[in-house]
This record gives structure tokens, C-alpha cells and sequence, in this order.
């Protein structure tokens, strides 16, 4: 493929998506959005990309939101550098750069390390938290770049036509042993709520032989809105994509 037949496949990719812009450069390193691609001697290279004009930005210890995102933060971090980093050493710089930029957003150094301990014990990499095993990492790598999120897997079967069934009004079943109540979270005294809530439920509801007892209570902690909310357009799931494009060359 040359240079001219490249640049029309990026136009037409272009097209696709009104948040991205797509300049056609050719060097030995080039990037696109937060993916650098290096031409390492030969060897494609492949690393996270940080703009020189933007500042990094983790959501604050002391934001008004539920512990469980600020604890997923550092794994996220993790999991976006290993499906990024195809090299093991810019692996483990973007890791010192995740752990240090937390830790000056006022994380505590046992929150950081121990969702850093998870990430590689859930992905059976536990020799990378102390070795530099290249052959480890490169499994890693490869399984977690090729796999599919929970969200992504869930969204449409394989044999459903987006356009004709659009995942938004499809149908759930429902299930009747889940009760899902939803409330605003806060921090300070309000933090508490849930642990008084469950214990206010045991008390007056889960008394023998209640039909209470056959009903699970989740709540669902609902969050301020903050600007991405209402500044950021998502991009439309690769499905609706491909068959918008099949139903304009029909």
C-alpha cells in the first residue's frame, strides 16, 4: 500500500467519527489521539502518548464521589498502559508516572499499591510486580490487547442488527430478586448512608419469614455531573458504524 492509497483510507476513516481530526504525517514516530507508533529499527513500537501542552489530570482523593471509583482509577491507569506499551520498559514508566502523579493527587501510598497489586494478580502477571520478565509482559500485552471489555462484550450479540434493534430500546429481563435503589452520593456525614441503610433494612425487613428475605437491595451511588458530561460526544458503538456504512452503499 503506498502513501496516496493510505492517505484516502485515513479521509474516509476521518469521516466516520466529528471528535476526530486525522492528519496524514509520515515520520519515524507518529501518534494518534493518546497511541504513539515508533519505528523502533524495523520493529513497530507502540506507547502512551502525552500531549506537551496538557497537564495530567487525576480525578482528586477528595472529589465528592464514591471510594470505589477512586480505587478503580489506579487499575484503569495499569490496564490502559499494558494494552498500550508493546515495550516493557515504557511500561514501567508509565506506571512510575500513574503512581506518582496519584500520589500527589492525594491518594494514600496503600490505596495505590494495593489496586496496583490487583491489577496484576487478576491478570496473572504477579512476577512483573518485583521482575523484569519480558516474556511475561509480552503475554500480558497481547492478552489484554486483544480482549474485549465487559462493557463491550455485553453490549450487542454477535448475530443482532443494530440498526433494525438498537441496544438502547432493547428489552432486559427482569429480574425479580434484585431490587436496584438509586441515591445521591455526598461526602462527609452522608458517606455513611449505605452501612445505616443496610443495617435500618436487617432490622425492619429481614426478620424470619419476611418476603423480604428473597429480595438482594443494591444501591447505585449517583454522582454530581461534572463538565465531561456535558462537553464530551461519545462515539457510536462499532456496530452502528459498520452498519451505517453498509446502508449507505446500499
Amino acid at each position: 500500500m503506498n502513501i496516496d492509497e493510505i492517505t484516502t483510507l485515513l479521509d474516509k476513516v476521518q469521516h466516520k467519527d466529528p471528535n476526530i481530526k486525522i492528519t496524514p504525517t509520515t515520520a519515524e514516530t507518529v501518534h494518534f489521539l493518546d497511541v504513539a507508533i515508533m519505528n523502533d529499527n524495523g520493529h513497530l513500537r507502540t506507547f502512551i502518548y502525552h500531549k506537551p501542552s496538557a497537564d495530567p489530570y487525576y480525578l482528586p482523593y477528595t472529589s465528592d464521589h464514591p471510594h470505589r471509583i477512586h480505587r478503580n482509577i489506579p487499575y484503569i491507569g495499569l490496564l490502559r498502559a499494558a494494552r498500550f506499551c508493546s515495550n516493557l520498559h515504557d511500561f514501567h514508566l508509565e506506571r512510575i508516572r500513574i503512581e506518582l502523579t496519584l500520589l500527589l493527587n492525594n491518594y494514600a501510598p496503600k490505596v495505590v499499591s494495593n489496586q496496583f497489586h490487583r491489577f496484576f494478580q487478576m491478570n496473572k502477571a504477579d512476577i512483573l510486580i518485583k521482575n523484569f520478565d519480558k516474556q511475561a509482559y509480552n503475554q500480558l500485552h497481547e492478552r489484554l490487547l486483544y480482549s474485549q471489555t465487559k462493557q463491550k462484550s455485553t453490549i450487542l450479540p454477535s448475530n443482532t442488527d443494530p440498526l433494525i434493534n438498537p441496544p438502547v430500546l432493547e428489552q432486559k429481563p427482569w429480574d425479580k430478586s434484585l431490587m436496584l435503589v438509586k441515591y445521591l452520593f455526598e461526602t462527609g456525614p452522608n458517606s455513611t448512608f449505605t452501612r445505616r441503610f443496610y443495617t435500618w433494612w436487617e432490622k425492619h425487613y429481614k426478620y424470619p419469614g419476611s418476603p423480604a428475605n428473597r429480595i438482594n437491595i443494591r444501591l447505585i451511588p449517583q454522582c454530581n455531573k461534572t463538565l465531561q458530561n456535558y462537553l464530551i460526544r461519545k462515539r457510536p458503538n462499532n456496530a452502528l458504524l459498520k452498519g451505517t456504512d453498509t446502508a449507505t452503499k446500499s
